[in-house]
């Protein structure tokens, strides 16, 4: 049986927990830098994940399941031998986590910035993101993205969301009818709930997630419309030689299970549509 502690788990510890000599010998370059190949020996796929993201990922009876969850029950076939580890973070530590090295690989909804693929390897597209808004049922004086103009709207601290959030209220302050507020949240089911009890007007996030909450809950939500440029949801690695292989092989994953229509019935579940979604990501070299 493969140990869950293999070389990359026991060095984090050593690096945590080691006196600075402990630490100079753990930082020393192993003879096989290649993270695919460590994780084939060792038998353990590390992923940060955040399962409060519905329908991509959240938690049912203890579980994450969700669209994310199911590519990666058709990838992990072809790590043949390998455990996937999935830790459950807060968005806000997820790219963080990233970069120093907490898990392998981020398998949950990275929106395609051209920040975030000037920083990361980004993989393939895997679902539709672009930006929409969400009002609750039955206001009317929401019809379009501009009618948040006076109002109080929020999003996902840390997210692309909040950018295009951010972006458009500077657009309608030019315009001389700025938004009333920008509110924040860690997890976006906070500004759901705020929307629907009134403290907020309205919530930008990505389109197959409005869609969601308005189909979950028709009585309460009401999506109004998309704005800005089409966005994608990837997921992501970290840039350096040492992924290169892993990311390559994650890339190849989910431009097979697009061309062979996995991607779009999956989508059809988890969002009941499929997407047009590219082999590559528009913008990445």
């Amino acid at each position: 049986m493969k140990s869950f502690f293999g070389t990359r788990h026991l060095k984090r510890v050593a690096t945590a927990l080691a006196a600075p000599a402990v630490i100079a010998l753990a930082a020393m370059p192993t003879a096989s830098a290649d993270l695919l190949e460590q994780i084939l020996e060792e038998g353990v796929f590390t992923v940060g994940t955040e399962a409060r993201y519905a329908p991509h990922e959240f938690i049912e009876d203890g579980e994450i399941v969700g669209y994310s969850a199911d590519l990666m029950a058709e990838i992990m076939p072809h790590m043949e031998g390998v455990e996937l580890i999935r830790m459950d973070l807060p968005w806000q530590g997820i790219l963080p986590g990233l970069e120093r090295s907490r898990f392998d690989y981020v398998v949950t909804s990275v929106t395609a910035t051209p920040e975030r693929i000037a920083r990361y390897h980004l993989s393939a597209p895997i679902a539709d993101a672009t930006m929409a808004v969400l009002k609750r049922a039955g206001d009317d004086s929401i019809s379009t993205p501009e009618d948040i103009a006076g109002k109080v709207a929020a999003a996902q601290a840390g997210s692309a969301q909040l950018q295009a959030l951010e972006a458009l209220a500077e657009e309608l302050e030019a315009a001389g009818t700025p938004v009333s507020r920008i509110r924040t949240y860690t997890a976006v089911d906070e500004a759901y709930a705020d929307l629907a009890a009134g403290r907020v007007d309205a919530v930008v996030n990505s389109l197959p997630n409005v869609l969601e909450a308005e189909r979950t809950r028709p009585d309460v939500f009401e999506v109004v419309d998309t704005f800005g440029e089409p966005r994608y949801f990837t997921w992501a690695g970290r840039p350096d030689e040492e992924s290169a292989s892993l990311n390559a092989f994650m890339d190849e994953q989910i431009r097979r299970l697009n061309e062979e229509g996995i991607l779009n019935e999956l989508q059809e579940k988890w969002f009941g549509a499929p997407m047009n979604v590219p082999l590559e990501l528009p913008g990445a070299e």
